[in-house]
C-alpha cells in the first residue's frame, strides 16, 4: 500500500508478523493489536491455500495492516495481487534478470505486464477508468524481493537499480548458511552483507529489509545500519514463546514442583 511505501521512504520503521499457522482473519485483528505494522503471509514455508490467503490478505486491508505474500513461484504473483494481496515478496532472487521478472510480474505497464483482472480489493473495488486503475494499482503495490546468498548479495546495486521493486529483503537465515555460519546473524560477514545491501538501496532509492533475525542486540545493530523494514517475528515462535514463558511459570510453583 502508498502508506507503507510512503512512511518508509520518510524514514519510519515497519515491523512485519510472518504468518505461516493461522488461518482466521481474528490472527490479523490480534496483530493490530499488538503494534504489527504489516502482515507477511508466507507460501514457501506453510501449507496457506489461496482462499486462506485470500482471508488473511482482506482481514489485513480491512484493518489497515498491508498484506504482502510470499509466493516461491513468481507466475503466481498476478493471482495473489487479484485476490487482495498489496504486495509480493518473492525470495531466492539472484541478479538483475530475476527482478526484472518479479517487478514486470506485479506491476502494468509501462514497467509491467501484468493482466489486468477489473476493480480491485486494494482500491477499494472502485470503478476506475483502466488507465487509472492501472497507474494506481502500480503506486500500492509493494514489490520486495529476497536476497539470500552471497551472490544475490554481490549483485545487491544492480538488484536496487531494477524499475519497480520497492523493497531489497534480506533473508538472514539462507545467507548465513551460504556465508558458512549458519544462524550466526551478529558475526562481520553478515554485517558486511548488510552493508553492502543497505548501501546499494541508499544509492538507488530503495528500502532495505531483515528477516529471520530476532536477537534483539543484533536486530538493533542492523537497524542502526538503516534497515526500515523488518520481520518483527512469526505467529509459529510468538505461541510457543508464550506458551513455554506461562508452563515456566506453571511448573516452578512450589505446590507442582513437590
Amino acid at each position: 500500500m502508498k502508506s507503507l511505501k510512503d512512511a518508509l521512504a520518510a524514514g519510519h520503521c515497519k515491523f512485519g508478523m510472518v504468518i505461516r499457522l493461522a488461518r482466521t482473519a481474528e490472527t490479523v485483528a490480534v496483530a493490530r493489536k499488538c503494534g504489527i505494522d504489516w502482515l507477511f503471509i508466507d507460501t514457501e514455508h506453510s501449507a496457506l491455500d489461496f482462499e486462506t490467503v485470500q482471508t488473511l490478505c482482506l482481514a489485513g486491508l480491512a484493518s489497515g495492516l498491508p498484506p504482502l505474500v510470499r509466493v516461491l513461484d513468481v507466475a503466481w504473483a498476478p493471482r495473489v495481487l487479484d485476490i487482495g494481496a498489496a504486495g509480493i515478496i518473492v525470495p531466492h532472487v539472484e541478479d538483475a534478470a530475476q527482478a526484472k521478472a518479479v517487478a514486470e510480474a506485479c506491476l502494468y505497464p509501462p514497467i509491467g505486464n501484468r493482466s489486468l483482472a477489473g476493480p480491485m480489493y486494494q482500491l477499494g473495488l472502485a470503478d476506475l477508468p483502466t488507465g487509472e486503475n492501472m497507474r494506481r494499482a502500480n503506486e500500492e503495490t509493494v514489490v520486495v524481493v529476497m536476497l539470500e546468498s552471497p551472490h544475490a548479495v554481490a549483485n545487491a546495486d544492480e538488484i536496487a537499480a531494477v524499475p519497480g521493486v520497492d523493497i531489497l529483503l534480506i533473508g538472514s537465515n539462507d545467507l548465513s548458511k551460504g556465508l558458512g555460519i549458519p544462524g550466526q546473524h551478529g558475526d562481520p560477514r553478515m554485517e558486511a552483507a548488510y552493508r553492502t545491501v543497505i548501501d546499494a538501496c541508499k544509492r538507488h532509492g530503495k528500502q532495505a529489509g531483515m528477516a529471520g533475525i530476532y536477537n534483539h542486540d543484533v536486530m538493533r545493530r542492523y537497524i542502526s545500519l538503516g534497515i526500515r523494514f523488518a520481520n518483527a517475528g512469526q505467529d509459529m515462535s510468538f505461541l510457543v514463546s508464550g506458551i513455554r514463558a506461562r508452563m515456566d511459570f506453571l511448573r516452578g510453583l512450589p505446590e507442582v514442583a513437590a
